[in-house]
């Protein structure tokens, strides 16, 4: 038999997959509860939204107000990490009910003797409540005059009022409520939002030609990557090197002598995942860099890469995580067409996964306590997803703070289930969106869609194994773009340098792949460089940094301008205290200008009010009074950053 419930709760959002996976904020980052809220008949309803954490035991209720066509919204707060717990509860509000209805009768001059009887009865289950006792006091007097003929003229002005009506919502009697399923929301620190990555090897942090990098080296770097304004500093693999199969200069499939292989052959005779590469230095030398970082208010990155070299430890103690073929071989990792013949797979279908998969835990668990808590995951997407979810569970549950970056370039849907799993971050697409259409077509999907609810973008122009064609053979103004576009369309961006900053895209012929690839060999660079491009990395990474609208992707609108060359955005913190224009030119020839339209309505101003537009890397300030204002840039500084003071 069905229950007496008459509120029907449909279409909670945010949710993913209707519940199945949480969604994700960061701490003091709002959610915005929406729903669908509807009963037989024209009763009045009442909602709310409850939400715990996980450490708490009392639920917090928000009372949810209609929008418009029986869809309902509340915003609720997240105040520290870990899991929060939310649903949703409605129900119809007899005493609210019984209200709006007296009052129609009363305009209509109907007589409301029994009606005022009936209100008694609301009011008598109310003094049954723990309310204040002025309000206990008041009721006590309208239970009175409700009850007696003579009072009626003062009873019905009573009824009518808006005391009576603020004590009944406020102290709701909820009969035959409903609730919702619950939901999950899980609440990161900030740099789960808002980080600025930088990349480089280590191996090639010597200032001496033809010499190995150490950690020391790294420690010497740190302030130039801080004065450039990145808060974490990522390392591609520091483990051992396999020395069988071991790959050549641009990953030719022999090695010559002095070859120094790719860092993602990992494990050789000097240790697997957890040992370090003998010509970095010792732990002891890792850890000083992990804590000079810190120091100096960055965070080091490290790579997560689950593969063995042929001649990592793991394959001779541990012969069944790995899948061997009749001839007593195993097929090496392929990604087709790239093929890593230094690499064996990991076999996860292997009969001893268990053991397999808490020695995976186990490595992360050693980094842990060395201070590590951010890893990016090389090629995530070819491991089984349920093994995800199953260690980044097991990691935050001691580790709240440790963070996840996805490193999977590949089919979307698969990367939106990584991000499901439990990713903190992903990588995207940005690398290869170019033109106006295709940017705003992609954020707007990330922004605009489910996607935001669980999908946190990094962007990154470049990588040590993606040169894309448009920065092949291109100059500082392209260098410019591209970085400006990342950093403002996205609130967590990423550079592999010193690549990027000294616009070095010498590329294989006809590949997105570099000449001379640091991937395989040592690269001595010249790190005191100063150039325009560091300059302005710096600048913008600066602006990042003090306004809150550039620290999250979500709040976006893209703008209307007159030029297809021209792409315009305007962005916004929670409270709107912050507003930002962006208007960046796509062209890196030629000087391109086009009228842009102001978003006055998200402004919440009209044409004629005097807009301050302050440009942040000129300091440059213009006085905007019109809905449709002139623009024109050129391609040796192809951007306007815009603080908006109203």
């Amino acid at each position: 038999m069905q229950n007496q419930k008459r509120v029907v709760i449909d279409h909670v959002s945010p949710s993913v997959n209707c519940g199945e996976f949480y969604i994700k904020r960061v701490v003091n980052e709002v959610v915005n509860i929406r729903a669908f809220i509807l009963s037989d008949g024209h009763d009045v309803l009442s909602a709310s939204v409850l939400c715990k954490h996980d450490n708490e035991k009392k639920w917090t209720e928000t009372r949810m107000s209609l929008d418009f066509n029986n869809e309902w919204q509340a915003v609720f707060t997240v105040k520290k990490q870990g899991f929060y717990t939310y649903k949703v509860e409605a129900w119809v509000d007899y005493a609210l009910n019984w209200q709006h209805g007296t009052i129609r009768k009363i305009e209509d001059g109907q007589y409301v003797r029994s009606e005022l009887l009936e209100g008694a009865e609301y009011i008598s289950q109310l003094l049954k409540k723990g309310i204040s006792k002025e309000d206990k006091a008041y009721l006590k007097h309208l239970e009175i005059i409700f009850k007696n003929e003579d009072a009626y003229g003062e009873a019905i002005n009573e009824a009518v009022s808006d005391k009576l009506h603020d004590i009944f919502y406020n102290n709701p009697v909820k009969i035959l409520e409903n609730t919702s399923n619950a939901y999950k929301v899980y609440v990161d620190r900030k740099k789960a939002r808002f980080s600025t990555w930088y990349e480089f090897f280590p191996r090639s942090a010597s200032k001496e030609q033809g010499v190995h990098g150490t950690f020391k080296d790294c420690i010497t770097l740190l302030p130039r990557i801080k004065n450039m304004g990145f808060d974490v500093v990522y390392l591609p693999p520091i483990h051992p090197i396999g020395e069988v199969n071991r790959k050549g200069k641009n990953n030719t499939t022999e090695a010559k002598d002095g070859d120094v292989g790719s860092t993602w052959g990992v494990g050789s005779q000097h240790g697997g995942h957890k040992a370090i590469h003998p010509q970095l230095g010792s732990l002891e030398d890792f850890k000083d860099l992990v804590n000079e970082a810190k120091v100096q208010g960055m965070e080091i990155a490290m790579d997560y890469a689950l593969q063995a070299a042929p001649d990592h430890p793991w394959v001779k103690t541990h012969p069944k995580w790995f899948k061997w073929r009749p001839d007593g071989t195993v097929q090496y990792a392929e990604n087709p067409p790239k093929k890593y013949q230094d690499i064996l797979p990991i076999y996860w279908e292997s009969e001893d996964y268990k053991a397999l998969w808490n020695e995976c835990l186990d490595v992360l668990l050693h980094w842990i306590d060395c201070g590590i808590e951010i890893f990016r995951v090389d090629n995530p997407h070819t491991k089984p997803f349920y093994f995800w979810s199953w260690i980044i569970s097991k990691v935050k549950e001691k580790h709240p703070n440790v963070i996840f970056l996805a490193e999977a370039f590949t089919a979307p849907k698969v990367m939106q289930q990584l991000a499901k799993q439990g990713y903190t971050q992903s990588y995207t697409y940005f690398t290869w969106r170019n033109n106006k259409h295709e940017l705003i077509e992609y954020v707007e999907e990330l922004t605009k869609t489910e996607l935001k609810e669980y999908m946190q973008p990094n962007f990154w122009p470049n990588t040590p194994d993606i040169n894309p064609f448009h920065l092949q053979n291109t100059g500082e103004s392209k260098h410019i773009q591209r970085y400006v576009l990342a950093a403002t369309l996205s609130s967590s961006i990423g550079i592999y340098g010193p690549v990027f900053e000294y616009m070095l895209s010498d590329s294989l012929l006809g590949k997105e792949e570099y000449l001379n690839s640091e991937k395989f060999q040592i690269v001595n660079y010249d790190w005191d460089i100063k150039n325009k491009l560091i300059t302005v990395i710096s600048k913008i990474n600066y602006i990042r940094h003090h306004n809150e609208a550039l620290q999250q992707t979500n709040n976006i609108k893209f703008c209307y301008v007159e030029n297809d060359n021209l792409i315009a955005f305007y962005k916004w913190n929670d409270a709107k205290t912050n507003h930002i224009f962006v208007v960046i030119s796509l062209d890196h020839h030629n000087s391109q200008q086009g009228s842009v339209q102001l978003p006055l309505n998200e402004l919440s101003v009209h044409a004629g009010h005097h807009l301050e537009m302050h440009d942040l890397i000129t300091d440059n300030r213009y006085n905007w009074d019109k809905e449709w204002n002139f623009v024109e840039l050129h391609p040796t500084l192809p951007f306007h950053i815009f603080n908006i003071n109203k």
